[in-house]
């Protein structure tokens, strides 16, 4: 054989090697969710079938490693995965980033690790087989609070199920856990200096079931609470996923589980239960002892220690006057105060709380009921309320959940910091028949008739998991999955760029996941 012909079987030969190997990119539109605020697809794609290798500092290798090896990705010398600081000056803040994937390697920006994280959530979702589309984005969240609250003084679900929460928040780019620890049905967190709160009052004897006064009960006890050595390694499991956890401490109503466990520091004097029914109870804590405002203070500075989070929920919502209204001494306290209301001897309460978080660099969050405004005219024990005189702290963030747009453009018009929750649309306890997915998708944090001048005010949304009636997670799941998505775009994308028919094809991928997790998801297009 001459040369010239064994350079030619040689160079054909190769050339279908060449041709057999070469990977083919999927024709798959890119599917984000949230969705990026600024996509330019390009051609071709990454591949990474030989591996990946991450060039640059962040501190997300490991984790970007196991992420990527879920999906059968492991190192090797196939595409680059480039970390580097945004260019400046640049408008991507703290959490936005840049991503650009092209030929052979895939390169994010950003100006800290919020940023470098916020790209990895990307890059995962972006993921088909081992290809990951040719594609230039730039993204930014269009409000900095973006919540998903959990409620465990109803039933405990546990620490494993948390992190499954932090692990489905994080993969949506959601920032805040509010985590509702204390409420008239359980108190869920060890205090060391009041060891009954957890010997007692996480404590129930017996369970409504049903629904709301259905006169039906489980028939067993439940109980369950958090050590400090679990919260502390929950709150850093979030922080690692670039979530805060906010807790909240009910007061100064739905304190039946702390009277429980000290009648002391009720207002009635009497030695009660944990309830065994849910709703609202309405003894409160009574704000005019001194002893029960340090007891305040002293859980307070346990919660601090425990959660760095800036702000600290106070609930504040639903609180009974009645037994205000009954006691002499309240009464007497109030007289020699001047304080005209329950309504205003709430406030000055709240203020005075408010001013010891301040004084410990953090920051107070409350129902919008600490306002002093009668929200409840709906409620018998509640419609002849009066509304408050006294005004409340202007460094408090008003927690809006019910109400129209005149008391929450008041609350903007005063100056005071909103995150948008309106119960009609956020709460996830409610039926898909009341708030389907589509619904869900539809909220806006910042209500079309309010006035522009007021939308720097609203930092943003929660979605609440109230869990009366989901006693076990696989309940809590099917209320939480899909809509969680829903509202982790709403936080994310700004309004012009939510589009629900291209978000509800995107869920496609999400619900292969959630499949795979064997999470309980609830209905994505039929109503109950």
């Amino acid at each position: 054989m001459n040369k010239e012909l064994r350079l030619l079987i040689i160079a054909v030969v190769t050339g279908f090697i060449a041709a057999c190997t070469t990977h083919k990119c999927p024709e798959q539109p890119i599917e984000i969710i949230p969705y990026p605020n600024k996509l330019i697809t390009g051609d071709g794609c990454v591949d990474l079938s030989r591996g990946f290798s991450v060039i640059g500092e962040t501190a997300h290798s490991e984790y970007l490693a196991a992420e990527l090896g879920k999906q059968g990705i492991s190192p090797g010398k196939g595409g680059k995965i480039i970390f580097s600081s945004a260019e400046q000056p640049n408008n991507l803040g703290d959490e936005g980033y840049r991503l650009v994937a092209k030929k052979k390697t895939i390169t994010i920006s950003a100006n800290g690790d919020n940023g470098y994280f916020y790209g990895i959530q990307t890059l995962l979702q972006m993921v088909k087989g081992t290809s990951v589309a040719a594609a230039e984005i730039e993204d930014i969240p269009a409000f900095g609070w973006r919540a998903y609250m959990l409620d465990e003084a109803r039933y405990f679900h546990g620490q494993a199920f948390v992190k499954q929460i932090l692990d489905e928040m994080a993969r949506l780019k959601m920032n805040t856990l509010h985590w509702h620890l204390t409420d008239d049905a359980g108190w869920r967190i060890e205090i060391k200096k009041y060891p009954k709160l957890t010997e007692i009052g996480s404590v129930r004897k017996d369970t409504e079931t049903g629904t709301w006064g259905s006169g039906e009960t489980a028939g067993e006890a439940h109980s369950g609470f958090y050590t400090q050595e679990q919260i502390k390694d929950i709150v850093a499991y979030a922080a690692e996923r670039h979530i805060t956890v906010v807790p909240e401490f009910e007061m100064p109503g739905h304190a039946s589980s702390a009277i429980a466990a000290y009648s002391w520091l009720g207002t009635a004097g009497k030695k009660i239960d944990v309830p065994v029914t849910f709703g609202r109870h309405y003894d409160n804590y009574d704000v005019t002892k001194p002893e029960v405002i340090e007891f305040i203070k002293d859980v307070l500075t346990e919660l601090f220690a425990l959660f760095p989070s800036e702000v600290i929920h106070i609930g504040g919502d639903e609180v009974g006057y009645k037994v205000w209204e009954e006691s002499k001494h309240v009464q007497k306290y109030m007289k020699e105060n001047g304080i005209n209301t329950p309504a205003d001897l709430q406030i000055a309460f709240t203020n005075k709380i408010s001013k010891f978080i301040e004084s410990k660099g953090r920051r107070m969050m409350g129902w919008n009921e600490i306002m002093g405004k009668n929200i409840h005219k709906d409620f018998a024990e509640k419609k002849q309320d009066k509304e408050a005189e006294t005004e409340l702290a202007k460094n408090v963030v008003v927690h809006f959940w019910k109400g129209d747009i005149e008391l929450i453009t008041e609350a903007a018009q005063k100056g005071y910091s909103i995150v948008n929750s309106l119960h009609s649309n956020t709460y996830l306890d409610y039926s898909y028949k009341n708030i389907d997915l589509k619904k869900a998708y539809g909220f806006n944090p910042i209500p079309d008739n309010l006035d522009e001048k007021y939308h720097k005010n609203i930092f943003g949304l929660g979605c609440q998991m109230w869990s009366e009636w989901t006693p076990t997670n696989k309940d809590v799941e099917y209320q939480t999955f899909p809509r969680i998505a829903a509202y982790a775009e709403t936080g994310w994308t700004s309004k012009d760029n939510k589009d629900y028919n291209r978000f509800r094809k995107s869920m496609d991928n999400i619900t292969r996941i959630w499949d795979k997790l064997n999470i309980n998801y609830g209905p994505l297009d039929i109503k109950e």
